[in-house]
């Protein structure tokens, strides 16, 4: 068992967790940072980042990260590449159990992201960044005046739809039932939006063009199994998303979606320990919503190490 004593351990390396390494060790806070693959998360998947303050060009969603992890690193803050195996949050000093030792701390930051829900189509995965998208938002502006196709009824594909509609030439809706599930409100804006929406279907294929990258979607109807292809540029996923909270659940609470249940303080029910990014339940995961989190976070990890808290 390891005899050091971090001040702040930070579980994920994304743009919360590597706001929280940077504002724990500018702060003198003895600071680790454990990130199981590299800097960035989920945001190391995007080609290009273009709503993030300070870069009027965008960036690629791995350079921002590792960015984001060097100036942590100038700072101060030790980042370890490691697994989470378990954790046991509940005492005045935290354990972790990584496949590379245990990690030791009197506060904890957890980052652990979320993970978009798959289509589940076989190659999915290799269309991912070709054509294969689960951000609006941040990947919307590669699509403007092309055609592109939504997949999901909730308010994340309803939203997704309308923000591609002011960029995109042609959005089209896939959705498996006959009725979204959004509120009405947004439903209302979608029907005077150009979106075609394509109802009672299911996505069955994506279609891979000779320059390797995706060139259409084809569809399933539910009720008769007849397969439309929608020619396009672009799929964005929007059917949920997966919170990384898995080990934590039998100690943070969290809501009946798994996300971590904590306010805009980022506290959670156990002394010490708080929640950032998008594995926080909250209306806005962004970019830049994960950072603010890291830092808020850190400042009410210094309050509560200096006994403060309130």
């Amino acid at each position: 068992m390891s005899e050091m004593i971090y001040d702040l351990a930070v579980v994920g390396g994304g743009p919360g967790g590597c706001t929280a390494g940077l504002y724990g060790a500018r702060a003198g806070l003895k600071t680790l940072v454990l990130e199981k693959l590299a800097a960035g998360g989920q945001m190391a998947d995007s080609p290009l980042i273009e709503n993030y303050p300070g870069f009027p060009e965008g960036l690629d969603g791995y350079s921002l990260g590792d960015l984001m992890r060097q100036g942590a690193e100038r700072a101060g803050a030790e980042f370890r590449y490691a697994q989470l195996t378990g954790a046991d949050l509940t005492g005045e000093v935290k354990h972790l159990q990584t496949d590379s030792g245990e990690v030791l701390a009197r506060a904890v930051v957890l980052a652990p992201g979320a993970s978009p829900r798959p289509l589940g189509l076989p190659n999915e995965k290799e269309l991912i960044g070709r054509g294969m998208g689960y951000c609006a938002a941040c990947d919307g502006m590669l699509y403007r005046g092309k055609t592109v196709v939504v997949v999901g009824g909730g308010n994340t594909a309803v939203g997704d739809a309308l923000h591609l509609a002011k960029l995109c030439q042609k959005v089209y809706l896939v959705h498996r039932r006959d009725e979204l599930r959004a509120p009405a409100p947004n439903v209302k804006a979608l029907e005077s939006s150009g979106v075609e929406i394509v109802w009672n279907a299911r996505p069955a294929e994506l279609v891979q063009g000779e320059d390797g990258r995706l060139c259409a979607l084809k569809v399933q109807d539910v009720h008769t199994g007849e397969i439309r292809e929608l020619a396009c540029d672009g799929v964005f996923a929007a059917i949920g998303r997966v919170p990384d909270t898995q080990l934590f659940r039998d100690q943070v609470h969290c809501d009946k979606a798994g996300y971590f249940e904590a306010d805009e303080t980022t506290r959670t029910n156990l002394p010490g320990v708080f929640a950032v990014g998008d594995a926080r339940a909250k209306a806005v995961r962004q970019v830049v919503t994960a950072t603010a989190d890291g830092a808020v976070a850190v400042h009410f990890a210094q309050e509560y190490l200096a006994g403060v808290e309130k």
